[in-house]
């Protein structure tokens, strides 16, 4: 079974990378023009299919992992 150590690391990995796509995300959109035109959805659509993942992930480890 997963160990808790290795619980903890993804869900910070998982929480990171959303925060990373996020502010990825906005500075395109505040970047303006052709790229924000082009990255700007695309980014924010990929922002909101990992905070979709990691709170799946973050529920699924609390339901096996209360202690």
């Amino acid at each position: 079974m997963i160990s808790g150590i290795l619980v903890k690391i993804i869900s910070i990995i998982l929480l990171i990378a959303v925060g990373i796509v996020l502010i990825l995300g906005i500075g395109t959109l505040f970047k303006g023009g052709e790229t924000s035109k082009k990255y700007s959805n695309k980014l924010m659509q990929y922002r909101v299919l990992l905070q979709f993942v990691a709170i799946i992930a973050l529920v699924v480890f609390a339901y096996f992992f209360k202690n």
